[in-house]
């Protein structure tokens, strides 16, 4: 199975999957607004990966399948600061200070 991936300018590591290129008629509209102009970033060969990224390919097959896309969503950033303000005892911000 070939799929087309499309990344957006809105959201880095924001990508949609969708089986064939230029072809979003399975994609909800309000999707596509959300995701803005697509850009083609690659041709995918499933068949040829075991895991695509974070996505196992099993799920990825499904969800072209059963919805004919696939969005996957960038990885959750991590806070640093703020995990280090709550190992130390304090709150995740800083409180805005009143003079």
């Amino acid at each position: 199975m070939l799929c087309a991936v499309y990344k957006t300018k809105k959201k880095e590591g924001m990508y949609l999957y969708v089986q064939n290129r230029d072809n979003f008629e399975a994609v909800p509209e309000i999707l596509m607004e959300q995701f803005g102009k697509p850009e083609l970033a690659m041709m995918l060969a499933l068949d040829k990966h075991e895991q695509i990224g974070t996505i196992a390919k099993d799920a990825l097959v499904e969800a072209l399948n059963e919805k004919g896309y696939y969005l996957q969503m960038p990885p959750k950033q991590e806070d640093w600061l703020a995990e280090f303000r709550i190992a130390k005892g304090l709150s995740p911000r800083e409180e805005a200070k009143k003079f």
